[in-house]
Formats: C-alpha cells, structure tokens, sequence
C-alpha cells in the first residue's frame, strides 16, 4: 500500500532548483549513504532514486554554468579557459 502524491514531485523539482550548489550536494551524499548504508526501507528507495537524480542534474548543471562563466583576461579581452592549457 504506496502512498504517493502527485503534487510531492512538482514540489521536489522546486525546491531541488531553489537550493545551492553545496546543500544539493551535500542532500545528495546523505541520500546515497542511506541508500547504501541499508537505512531506507524499501518502499522508498525509488523516491530516494528519484530524488538523487534530481539533486545530481542540479549539480551537474551549476557545474557548467560556473565552467561557462570562468574566463580569462588574455590581451585586454575576455577569453573562455582553454582546457589542457598548459
């Protein structure tokens, strides 16, 4: 007898989007060591999926925004970070 609401995931997504780049990843590291660590019952083990995979495309997505943002100040003009510069 699962008790899921419709409305649980909209409200998950919102507030996933509201939280910084370290409280995700640190939600994100908890919920996989209680995954792992056989501390959540089964039932709600695919909302845990759920969740972590939410928190994981936030990361990765803050991730290549700050990658996009960093530039730098190469002949008076700003210039995207070569990778393997070096």
């Amino acid at each position: 007898m699962s008790r899921t609401s419709p409305r649980a995931q909209p409200e998950a997504a919102s507030v996933a989007s509201e939280l910084s780049y370290e409280a995700a990843a640190a939600e994100l590291e908890q919920l996989v060591a209680a995954m792992e660590g056989g501390q959540m019952p089964l039932d709600r083990l695919l909302e845990g999926y759920k969740r972590g995979a939410e928190l994981l495309a936030l990361c990765r997505s803050r991730l290549k925004a700050v990658e996009e943002q960093v530039q730098v100040l190469e002949d008076g003009q700003l210039k995207p970070l070569e990778a393997g510069r070096g």
